[in-house]
């Protein structure tokens, strides 16, 4: 075990691989094109609605239409995977539940599943979008209701990142899902969540883009089309009252699971997307609403939604008309296709590092033997993967972003920072420079 003087805080310590961009991902990147995000938006409208409830038998119109493109969009990609690339549609049928769904309804989430090279790395990475569409009434399945922004441009981030991606050889599998059922109370993300959860499947990170194309503020027109919001919790849902004790006696009201992942994405963004800010959101979602990611949260998984800094109401479940002079309706023509295209590229970014990466470091532990001013960790290898050493990640208590990162080969180390003024936690590091999600230590047993 080392002991690291405070000198070693210092930025100069940062390992210089992990500073640098991978050269891969760094291409991926590049190969965004808001040509192809603004042609399946243009196919999605096309389909007059995507209402979950209208019509599932006919080719060119209704949910039906759509989700069979959306699958026959991931067939195509599934030949760049060698194979590796499942496309299927996750079917059940809804029964109507008094609210938002009257009829007996054929729910159906088109679903691209890639599978990781290494046959011992179980973690999955998943990023969505929702394929239905809504007018002002939420129960109306017959009027045009186009969903360019919502959520056509998440959908088309889903779509893009499966095209970009299927050559890929990552370790770890990555799941691209367009959801149905979302404006019916989160249906299809509650589907694919359950059957995750009663499967024992591995997902390490849900990326959920509702809403990642639009501009430009309602109410004053203000623009900000350089800023992508990230929505995390900072207490987990799930099992809330039994490790509630744990986070107050330990101070990490502010470090779940999904909150560290909504610091590795700004992170990774910001590194590779140029002029783009991740703001973070200490919110699960928007005030006193929900989107997908909900979903997964409720079962544990850590998730997050990404959606554009400003909404406009305008052009948000409402009926497409004119009144007063003034469009209303979510029509094509008001998403801003390159502040789309970076929202895009970050996500593609991010998953690429997390899949890329080694896996979390294991059994994180923090000793607490003894009252000291300095702190001492220790941790296991991943359980896949090979490290070339760890990152040591550092911030004081009211800070949001991690500040200082300690790198070392060593499985321990030993800091002269004390407990009461920092917050700590533990990544891997690979040969790329990708990294893993940071682990915040427990109680050494």
């Amino acid at each position: 075990m080392k002991y690291f003087l405070f000198l070693m805080l210092a930025p100069s310590v940062i390992f210089s691989q992990v500073s640098s961009k991978d050269s891969e991902i760094k291409k991926y990147v590049s190969e965004v094109s808001s040509d192809s995000l603004k042609s399946y938006i243009n196919k999605l409208v096309g389909f007059n609605t995507r209402h979950t409830l209208s019509a599932i038998d006919d080719q060119n119109k209704g949910i039906g239409a759509a989700r069979n493109w959306v699958l026959g969009k991931f067939t195509d990609y599934a030949k760049n995977s060698e194979g590796r690339m499942d496309v299927y549609l996750q079917q059940q049928d809804i029964q109507p539940d008094g609210k938002r769904v009257d009829q007996i309804t054929n729910l159906g989430n088109p679903i691209a599943y890639l599978k990781g090279t290494d046959s011992n790395d179980k973690r999955i990475f998943l990023i969505s979008g929702h394929l239905d569409s809504r007018v002002t009434d939420v129960m109306n399945r017959t009027s045009f209701a186009p969903g360019a922004n919502d959520d056509g441009s998440g959908v088309s981030a889903v779509i893009e990142a499966a095209r970009i991606l299927s050559r890929s050889k990552f370790p770890a599998s990555v799941i691209f899902v367009a959801f149905s059922g979302e404006e019916q109370s989160l249906l299809g993300s509650k589907l694919l969540a359950e059957k995750a959860k009663n499967e024992n499947m591995q997902i390490e990170a849900v990326l959920n883009n509702d809403m990642i194309g639009n501009a430009k503020a309602g109410e004053t027109n203000e623009i900000n089309n350089n800023t992508l919001r990230v929505f995390s919790e900072g207490l987990p849902y799930l099992d809330l009252d039994k490790k509630a004790m744990g986070i107050r006696n330990l101070g990490l009201e502010n470090d779940g699971e999904s909150r560290q992942l909504a610091r590795y994405i700004k992170e990774t963004a910001e590194k590779y997307v140029k002029k783009l800010e991740v703001k973070l959101i200490y919110r699960n979602d928007r005030f006193l609403r929900g989107g997908d990611h909900s979903s997964f949260v409720n079962y544990g998984f850590p998730s997050v939604r990404l959606t554009e800094y400003y909404e406009n109401y305008d052009h948000q479940h409402q009926d497409v008309r004119m009144e007063n002079g003034k469009q209303y309706g979510d029509l094509p023509e008001f998403i801003d296709y390159n502040y789309l295209k970076k929202n895009v590229a970050a996500n593609i970014a991010v998953l690429a590092s997390l899949a890329k990466s080694t896996a979390k470091p294991e059994n994180v532990e923090i000793e607490v033997k003894a009252l000291t001013n300095s702190t001492t960790l220790h941790w296991k290898k991943p359980k896949s993967g090979l490290p070339i050493g760890y990152y040591v990640l550092v911030r004081e208590t009211d800070s949001p972003a991690w500040q200082k990162k300690i790198f070392t080969k060593d499985l321990s180390i030993k800091v002269p920072l004390s407990k009461d003024n920092y917050i700590f936690a533990v990544q891997a590091v690979n040969q790329t420079g990708n990294l893993s999600i940071p682990v915040i230590p427990v109680i050494a047993r």
